[in-house]
């Protein structure tokens, strides 16, 4: 078990329950430098009518409000899908210390694949990435929500 695998299994844990409510099964933990967890979220885009309600910035509007500042120095974000652009560029703004995720998106991802936000000069902040934490369930997850929906 990794140092990042407590704090994953609980955002697997926020997949999962997105994925009861219908919505894309991705979460997110956000945790404190001491390592506390301060904020857990879902997608739920769906449910709130909301294209930006994507579980990282769900998670970031809760630390946020609990630290009283917009930016999060020395926070780790953990998430089960790597991020899309638009959730890449709000972990750059909130400055972020350490971003963990667990599957890789080539199609929409942000970081890795797509519009790689953290290489481009205009990013206001780069964390340090770590990819690969619980890949195998993270990649599950999204992989039977999908099979689900297309009826295999």
């Amino acid at each position: 078990m990794t140092r990042f695998a407590s704090h994953m299994d609980t955002a697997l844990a926020e997949a999962r329950a997105a994925a009861m409510r219908g919505e894309v099964p991705v979460g997110a933990v956000i945790a404190d430098p001491a390592g506390r967890i301060v904020a857990r979220a879902g997608n739920r885009t769906r449910e709130l009518a909301d294209p930006t309600a994507h579980a990282e910035i769900l998670a970031l509007r809760q630390a946020c409000a609990a630290a009283g500042s917009e930016r999060l120095p020395g926070h780790v974000l953990y998430v089960t899908l790597e991020p899309c652009a638009m959730c890449a560029a709000a972990i750059s703004a909130a400055r972020i210390a350490r971003l963990v995720y667990g599957a890789a998106d080539p199609k929409s991802g942000g970081v890795a694949h797509g519009a790689r936000v953290f290489t481009h000069p205009q990013a206001h902040h780069k964390p340090e990435v770590v990819d690969g934490i619980a890949t195998e369930e993270a990649e599950a997850l999204l992989k039977a929500f999908f099979a689900e929906r297309r009826g295999n």
